[in-house]
Protein backbone atom coordinates (compact mmCIF):
# COMPACT_ATOMS: atom_id res chain seq x y z
CA UNK A 1 0.00 0.00 0.00
CA UNK A 2 1.29 3.55 -0.81
CA UNK A 3 0.79 6.81 0.82
CA UNK A 4 -1.63 7.76 -1.84
CA UNK A 5 -3.95 5.00 -0.86
CA UNK A 6 -3.28 5.90 2.45
CA UNK A 7 -4.10 9.21 1.66
CA UNK A 8 -7.58 8.65 -0.63
CA UNK A 9 -8.62 6.50 3.09
CA UNK A 10 -10.79 8.86 5.49
CA UNK A 11 -9.07 9.83 7.61
CA UNK A 12 -9.77 9.82 11.55
CA UNK A 13 -7.88 10.74 14.34
CA UNK A 14 -9.74 8.51 16.49
CA UNK A 15 -7.45 5.53 15.76
CA UNK A 16 -6.73 5.17 19.38
CA UNK A 17 -10.20 5.56 20.58
CA UNK A 18 -12.42 2.65 21.35
CA UNK A 19 -15.68 2.14 18.90
CA UNK A 20 -19.21 2.04 21.50
CA UNK A 21 -18.59 -1.48 20.85
CA UNK A 22 -15.19 -1.22 22.75
CA UNK A 23 -12.96 -2.34 20.00
CA UNK A 24 -10.35 0.28 19.16
CA UNK A 25 -10.99 2.03 15.94
CA UNK A 26 -8.21 1.75 13.40
CA UNK A 27 -7.45 5.29 11.18
CA UNK A 28 -6.45 4.50 7.90
CA UNK A 29 -2.37 5.21 8.86
CA UNK A 30 -2.76 2.16 10.96
CA UNK A 31 -5.07 0.04 9.07
CA UNK A 32 -2.55 0.89 5.87
CA UNK A 33 0.04 -0.81 8.80
CA UNK A 34 -1.63 -3.66 9.01
CA UNK A 35 -2.25 -4.49 5.54
CA UNK A 36 1.49 -4.24 5.26
CA UNK A 37 2.23 -6.61 7.83
CA UNK A 38 0.00 -8.87 6.34
CA UNK A 39 1.78 -8.86 3.21
CA UNK A 40 4.98 -9.43 5.12
CA UNK A 41 5.41 -9.60 9.00
CA UNK A 42 9.11 -8.93 8.98
CA UNK A 43 8.73 -6.54 6.97
CA UNK A 44 11.10 -3.58 8.70
CA UNK A 45 9.53 -0.45 10.32
CA UNK A 46 11.08 2.17 7.63
CA UNK A 47 9.83 0.56 4.70
CA UNK A 48 6.45 0.72 6.09
CA UNK A 49 6.68 4.02 7.51
CA UNK A 50 8.07 5.12 3.80
CA UNK A 51 4.46 3.23 2.41
CA UNK A 52 2.18 5.29 5.06
CA UNK A 53 3.93 8.31 5.09
CA UNK A 54 5.16 7.80 8.73
CA UNK A 55 8.69 8.04 10.43
CA UNK A 56 10.30 4.94 11.49
CA UNK A 57 9.62 5.54 15.13
CA UNK A 58 5.70 6.11 14.86
CA UNK A 59 5.33 2.92 12.98
CA UNK A 60 6.99 1.40 15.42
CA UNK A 61 4.74 2.68 18.29
CA UNK A 62 1.77 2.20 16.48
CA UNK A 63 2.66 -1.41 15.62
CA UNK A 64 3.03 -1.73 19.57
CA UNK A 65 0.09 0.10 20.29
CA UNK A 66 -1.94 -2.42 17.90
CA UNK A 67 -0.20 -5.35 19.24
CA UNK A 68 -1.17 -4.22 23.02
CA UNK A 69 -4.84 -3.54 21.61
CA UNK A 70 -4.82 -7.25 20.66
CA UNK A 71 -5.99 -5.72 17.01
CA UNK A 72 -3.50 -8.08 15.45
CA UNK A 73 -0.58 -10.71 16.55
CA UNK A 74 2.85 -11.55 14.21
CA UNK A 75 3.76 -15.00 14.42
CA UNK A 76 4.93 -17.71 12.40
CA UNK A 77 2.47 -19.81 10.34
CA UNK A 78 3.25 -23.32 9.95
CA UNK A 79 2.27 -25.95 7.54
CA UNK A 80 0.97 -28.37 10.17
CA UNK A 81 2.14 -31.52 7.89
CA UNK A 82 5.65 -30.67 7.57
CA UNK A 83 6.05 -29.98 11.32
CA UNK A 84 4.70 -33.30 12.14
CA UNK A 85 0.71 -33.02 12.46
CA UNK A 86 -0.81 -34.98 10.31
CA UNK A 87 -4.56 -35.14 10.80
CA UNK A 88 -7.01 -31.85 10.84
CA UNK A 89 -10.77 -31.80 11.23
CA UNK A 90 -13.04 -28.99 11.25
CA UNK A 91 -15.61 -30.23 14.41
CA UNK A 92 -19.24 -29.20 14.96
CA UNK A 93 -20.21 -29.38 18.39
CA UNK A 94 -24.02 -29.51 18.92
CA UNK A 95 -24.35 -28.01 22.69
CA UNK A 96 -27.42 -28.16 25.28
CA UNK A 97 -27.27 -25.27 28.54
CA UNK A 98 -24.59 -22.89 28.82
CA UNK A 99 -22.47 -23.09 25.00
CA UNK A 100 -19.85 -20.46 26.54
CA UNK A 101 -18.75 -22.87 29.30
CA UNK A 102 -18.65 -25.89 26.59
CA UNK A 103 -16.50 -23.11 24.26
CA UNK A 104 -14.06 -22.31 27.33
CA UNK A 105 -12.97 -26.14 27.79
CA UNK A 106 -12.59 -26.55 24.46
CA UNK A 107 -10.94 -23.57 23.77
CA UNK A 108 -8.50 -24.61 26.74
CA UNK A 109 -7.25 -27.99 24.96
CA UNK A 110 -4.18 -27.21 22.90
CA UNK A 111 -5.07 -28.99 19.80
CA UNK A 112 -8.20 -26.73 19.16
CA UNK A 113 -6.63 -24.29 16.84
CA UNK A 114 -9.91 -22.35 15.84
CA UNK A 115 -12.96 -21.60 18.34
CA UNK A 116 -16.05 -20.04 17.01
CA UNK A 117 -19.80 -20.01 18.28
CA UNK A 118 -21.97 -20.17 15.20
CA UNK A 119 -25.73 -20.28 14.67
CA UNK A 120 -27.09 -22.90 12.91
CA UNK A 121 -26.51 -26.70 12.70
CA UNK A 122 -23.53 -26.67 15.39
CA UNK A 123 -23.41 -24.30 18.38
CA UNK A 124 -19.63 -24.41 17.99
CA UNK A 125 -17.04 -25.14 14.68
CA UNK A 126 -13.64 -25.89 16.44
CA UNK A 127 -11.19 -26.41 13.97
CA UNK A 128 -8.19 -29.46 15.59
CA UNK A 129 -4.75 -30.11 14.42
CA UNK A 130 -3.48 -33.80 15.42
CA UNK A 131 -0.56 -35.75 15.24
CA UNK A 132 -2.49 -38.76 13.89
CA UNK A 133 -5.98 -40.46 13.43
CA UNK A 134 -5.78 -42.01 17.04
CA UNK A 135 -4.87 -38.34 18.27
CA UNK A 136 -7.91 -36.92 16.80
CA UNK A 137 -9.89 -39.76 18.05
CA UNK A 138 -8.46 -39.35 21.50
CA UNK A 139 -9.51 -35.47 21.34
CA UNK A 140 -12.89 -36.01 19.78
CA UNK A 141 -14.58 -39.38 21.75
CA UNK A 142 -12.67 -39.09 25.64
CA UNK A 143 -12.14 -35.08 25.90
CA UNK A 144 -14.50 -33.06 23.59
CA UNK A 145 -17.30 -35.53 24.19
CA UNK A 146 -16.68 -36.08 27.67
CA UNK A 147 -17.25 -32.24 28.21
CA UNK A 148 -20.24 -31.39 30.21
CA UNK A 149 -22.87 -29.69 27.54
CA UNK A 150 -21.91 -31.21 24.51
CA UNK A 151 -25.17 -33.55 22.91
CA UNK A 152 -22.84 -34.17 19.79
CA UNK A 153 -20.42 -34.23 17.38
CA UNK A 154 -20.16 -34.13 13.64
CA UNK A 155 -16.18 -34.34 12.33
CA UNK A 156 -15.25 -33.09 9.07
CA UNK A 157 -11.67 -34.21 8.40
CA UNK A 158 -9.49 -32.58 6.16
CA UNK A 159 -8.26 -34.33 2.98
CA UNK A 160 -6.15 -31.91 1.29
CA UNK A 161 -5.47 -28.04 2.18
CA UNK A 162 -5.85 -26.11 -0.60
CA UNK A 163 -5.43 -22.62 0.51
CA UNK A 164 -4.83 -21.31 3.66
CA UNK A 165 -3.90 -17.39 3.69
CA UNK A 166 -4.33 -14.43 6.42
CA UNK A 167 -4.11 -11.93 3.75
CA UNK A 168 -7.75 -10.63 3.51
CA UNK A 169 -6.43 -7.07 4.62
CA UNK A 170 -8.40 -4.08 6.12
CA UNK A 171 -11.16 -4.00 3.42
Amino acid sequence: MHSDVVASRSADPRDSRESRHGTPHLDAVSLAIVEQLQEDGRRPYAAIGKAVGLSEAAVRQRVQKLLDQGVMQIVAVTDPLTVGFRRQAMVGIRAEGDVESVADAVTAMSECEYVVMTAGSFDLMVEIVCEDDDHLLDVINKRIRAIPGVRSTESFVYLKLKKQTYMWGTR
